[in-house]
């Protein structure tokens, strides 16, 4: 399965442009980190202060404290949660040398701070559970070539479910048998039925690839036994000039790309739900869309999208 198989490149490819939107966003975080904690460093001094008034329009709260020096203090603090009531007492953490550089709970930067902790810790996880699942997804194809070949007639048919599309090989005997495998041009001038070399056996085996035309196609999942749910459309019994124009718009993976842009549509809805959980705003909407897009662009290629 190496690099010229055109379903390994179009995975990885997608998880290129995932890395590249992660390290983007992540870079972002970073910085506004990093930004937050230079801003807390100094504060190093911890005193009980009394809430001396609050500013809902402008989300602050000034408060009042008394250090060791014996001399009165007072800080105007910005704040990014629910501002404590006047008059309540809190916890300030406050810089010995400039008291009115100072911070409480519910403090703008401190909550800047655990955002962008949580986000760059989302971020990793979400890398490595990527990178993971598409090395086993590689790794558990490797070895499918070496099996023994066996001939069975089957036809390819092209099934929706929701907004994906899929490649499938549906076996002729019986009992039937539907091989999903990723896209390859040659399937849209494959005629129906077809016999077609799998290596191995698809009512003994659950992973098996096929050949056709000396093109491997490797499967994108599990063998079924029963007929996939969707939208169906079968290849035509005969190959005319229209099929092979057809087949020769979706070499590359720029058409690839194009018909999986449809997997992005419900990305600003659920940037929209984090950056609500979040908190953060636009920017941490426009965060979690874009790595919700490139998450599904993908999913579409590790399941075997059909641009067809």
């Amino acid at each position: 399965m190496g690099f010229r198989t055109r379903a390994v490149r179009h995975c990885l490819a997608a998880v290129a442009l995932v890395l590249l939107v992660c390290a983007v966003v992540a870079t972002f975080s970073a910085l506004t980190l990093a930004s937050a904690r230079a801003e807390l460093a100094p504060l190093t001094s911890r005193a009980q202060a009394h809430v001396a008034g609050v500013d809902h329009d402008a989300e602050t709260a000034t408060v009042t404290w008394t250090p060791p020096s014996g001399s009165p203090a007072r800080a105007t603090v910005q704040l990014d949660n629910t501002p404590p009531a006047p008059g309540a007492t809190v916890l300030v953490g406050y810089d010995p040398a400039d008291p009115s550089h100072a911070v409480i709970p519910g403090a703008a930067v401190l909550i800047a701070a655990d955002r962008s902790s949580g986000e760059l810790l989302f971020i990793a996880i979400v890398a490595i559970l990527l990178l993971i699942a598409t090395t086993v997804r590689l790794f558990s194809r490797l070895g499918l070539t070496r099996r023994p070949q066996v001939r069975i007639p089957v036809r390819r048919v092209r099934i929706q479910s929701g907004l994906i599309a899929r490649s499938w090989l549906e076996t002729e005997d019986i009992p039937r048998r539907w091989v999903p495998v990723y896209f390859d041009p040659v399937l849209i001038a494959l005629p129906t039925p077809t016999t077609v070399a799998f290596f191995g056996d698809p009512h003994r085996n659950r992973l098996v690839a096929a050949v056709i035309d000396g093109t491997v196609l490797y499967p994108s999942g599990r063998v079924l036994r029963d007929d996939p749910r969707g939208r169906r459309v079968d290849n035509p019994s005969e190959i005319d000039d229209s099929v092979r124009a057809r087949a020769a718009a979706t070499l590359g993976l720029l058409p690839q790309l194009r018909a999986d842009a449809v997997l992005i549509v419900p990305a600003p809805l659920i940037g929209l739900l984090w950056a609500f959980l979040d908190g953060g705003g636009v920017w941490s909407w426009l965060g979690a869309t874009v790595i919700t897009a490139a998450l599904a662009l993908w999913l579409a290629a590790l399941r075997g999208s059909d641009p067809s």
